[in-house]
């Protein structure tokens, strides 16, 4: 078991896994025995630094260390828990885990199942589902326990047939609250994620965009939060709203502006939800009361991706084919011209949406 366990658990005297470590005023930890018996000899200098120890040196215990050891020396070896899952699973409910070990737990089974569907849908009839939902339940306050758990669920959330299966557990319900509660931006962008992950499927679109506060929570991210889960929410969102019924919910709540304001400050991934917003009329009229919504967008098909020239222009195609003063506005800041350009782009959707555009200027 030792050769598998981290080098820092083992004693650097003895060489085997520590039992009870203590901290030398060196600064370095050792086995409390090892020590001992080098101090006993006579010994009065660091046995690593090699510097002096004072005559009397005192042996602080590392409970850190401690714990981590105890926690790794109670999870079973890698192959048993890909050919036997159950055991890990079954602790995370259990009232006698401690929190290291559930994270230490749902840490190990986030890494065998990251790139494994056998292993993911062996964990999912294990009923490893109800077990993360009950630590995601129980965890708070435990930022680490909350991180694990949410990681897990994201990984169980990659194969289409369990999606449907996550979302009828109750999974949205716990994935919104975190939105909404996390004290963490990690468990916040992770929360986001899972919602991407979920919305792949139609049927899940229509199920999360209707949970009360689920769209309200993604929006709220946007205007409040920062770096990568603003990013995240935005892709959520962008995912959620590929359903019609979505786009107004999205509007009600605020959307627009915020979207807005976001793609100023450079989050680009707000003009590919703004693009999908403009079709519909209420998101229109919210783009068209926006100042400076056209400039906006401008700017993004001067300096932008080509994804976000692909949306921008398709915004711009939607605003100016409903509305003349959105078309003279968009002429005036010479977008025919810089169509006309876009017409040799290696996106094949941006010479699309820009052919398009140039015929609704014309």
């Amino acid at each position: 078991m030792a050769t598998h366990l981290p080098e820092h658990f083992k004693c650097p005297i003895s060489l085997e896994i520590m039992s009870d470590p203590v901290i030398l005023s060196s600064g370095h930890t050792f086995d409390r025995p090892s020590i001992q018996r080098w101090l006993d000899d006579g010994h009065r200098t660091c046995p690593i630094t090699k510097l002096p120890l004072p005559d009397n040196p005192s042996l602080i215990p590392n409970h850190a260390l401690r714990s981590l050891i105890s926690t790794y020396t109670l999870l079973p070896p890698l192959h048993q828990i890909m050919s036997q899952p159950e055991t890990l699973i079954s602790s995370l409910t259990a009232s006698s885990s401690s929190s290291d070990f559930k994270i230490d737990s749902l840490r190990q089974l986030g890494r065998l199942s990251k790139r494994d569907a056998n292993f993911r849908r062996r964990l999912v009839d294990s009923g490893a589902v109800f077990a993360v939902l009950f630590c995601i339940d129980s965890s708070s306050g435990d930022s680490k326990l909350q991180e694990k758990a949410l990681s897990l669920l994201l990984n169980l959330s990659l194969d289409d047939d369990t999606k449907i299966g996550l979302v009828a557990e109750g999974a949205i319900s716990r994935v919104v609250a975190f939105l909404l509660r996390a004290a963490s931006s990690d468990c916040r962008a992770l929360a986001a994620t899972i919602i991407t992950s979920l919305a792949v499927v139609e049927v899940n679109k229509a199920t999360i965009g209707a949970f009360p506060g689920a769209i309200g929570a993604l929006v709220a991210i946007l205007r409040d939060g920062k770096g990568r889960e603003r990013k995240e929410a935005a892709t959520a969102l962008y995912a959620l709203c590929c359903f019609r019924d979505n786009r107004k919910r999205a509007v009600d709540c605020g959307a627009v502006p915020i979207l807005m304001r976001c793609v100023e400050c450079g989050l680009e991934r707000g003009v590919e939800v703004i693009g999908v917003l403009a079709k519909c009329k209420e998101g229109r009229e919210q783009l068209e009361s926006y100042s400076g919504c056209v400039q906006i967008l401008v700017r993004v098909l001067r300096i932008g991706s080509s994804r976000g020239i692909q949306y921008a222009v398709l915004a711009l195609t939607l605003l100016c084919f409903h509305s003349k003063e959105m078309l003279l506005v968009t002429l005036q800041e010479g977008v025919l011209e810089i169509c006309h350009g876009l017409l040799e782009d290696d996106n094949e959707k941006v010479r699309r949406n820009s052919s398009n555009l140039i015929r609704v200027l014309r």
